[in-house]
């Protein structure tokens, strides 16, 4: 049942349309519904495109996410709504290329195994310089500043394989970041010992509806596409990754306490325990293979779990 974007409560129906109208393209065929607790429009996005939506979702107004999450997108069978799916497969193929840029830009850790011994460092680079002189031009070697990142092992390797792991790597950790919050949230307090069930409820909220909540943490990923103008100017990429990140997490954690109404606290709570466990997934992923995470360098892997744990200490002092 739809509501009103304003204060929340139900209404029959968003618009009623009339069939006699002269320019039913131009709106005139339409009459938004009025809230009779509010007196408000319920849902005056039905009337705006996509991209006054899209700017809305950005500024995480609260109206716009509940039109989306509730009139829009939300289904009584508990699937996911078809616009969903290809939003999702759109941030997923994204996702690949902006990590695929990001961690081949970092330097191997200390105990990988394709990285050789400090003694024979020079001797790599003077290798890789002398074999880059002697070939054509059309070679894959390194310049001798990338020769210890992880671009010296991932160009080693086929394209498709490349492109096969970091899609892989995409995959896993954002599994690791949607099941958890979707397992948390369907635990029912009632079904846990009485004082660590008062203890759980007051930290996780319950929502025994999982798609909703996979469908929230995806729309509110939108901001992951901002990194596409990349391709037109040059940015520290890095720096840029890192600021993306944060700002998809505050989107995150908005969207939750929208659609569950349990305030910031709680919500940043599921949000920490997703970001943290997607970052220990695909950081044990490159370690596995002997890629450098970012982690002691001065620069974040995938997920910033030290952050995260700093900003969720921050929230739950403010609530």
């Amino acid at each position: 049942m739809p509501i009103c974007i304003e204060c929340r409560y139900p209404v029959k129906t968003l618009y009623t349309e009339y069939s006699k109208a002269d320019d039913q393209s131009l709106g005139k065929g339409v009459r938004l519904t009025q809230c009779p607790r509010c007196k408000r429009f319920a849902d005056k996005y039905v009337e705006h495109d996509f991209v006054v939506l899209f700017i809305d979702l950005v500024l995480i107004k609260p109206q716009v996410y509940r039109h989306l999450l509730f009139n829009r997108l939300g289904r009584d069978d508990d699937r996911f709504d078809r616009s969903i799916l290809r939003l999702g497969v759109l941030l997923l193929l994204f996702d690949v290329y902006l990590t695929w840029a990001r961690i081949e830009k970092l330097t191997l850790p200390p105990t990988s195994p394709y990285l050789p011994a400090s003694s024979s460092l020079s001797l790599l680079s003077s290798t890789l310089t002398s074999s880059s002189s002697s070939s054509s031009s059309h070679t894959n070697t390194l310049p001798p500043h990338e020769a210890h990142t992880n671009a010296a092992l991932l160009q080693a390797q086929p394209l498709i394989l490349q492109y096969f792991f970091f899609l892989l790597l995409v995959c896993s950790s954002t599994l690791a970041f949607h099941l958890p919050i979707r397992l948390l949230c369907s635990v029912s307090p009632a079904k846990l010992p009485a004082p660590l069930a008062r203890v759980y409820r007051s930290v996780i909220p319950t929502y025994p509806y999982p798609t909703p909540l996979s469908t929230a943490l995806l729309v509110s990923s939108c901001t992951k596409l901002f990194p596409i103008l990349l391709i037109i100017w040059d940015y520290d990429l890095p720096s840029s990754a890192t600021a993306v990140s944060w700002a998809v997490i505050v989107n995150n954690v908005a969207a939750l306490e929208i659609l569950m109404d349990c305030g910031y606290a709680r919500a940043g709570v599921l949000v920490g325990v997703g970001a943290g466990l997607r970052s220990l997934v695909a950081n044990a992923v490159l370690t596995g293979v002997g890629l450098g995470t970012g982690w002691g360098d001065g620069s974040n892997g995938l997920g910033d779990v030290d952050g995260a744990v700093r900003w969720l200490g921050s929230v739950m002092g403010k609530g």
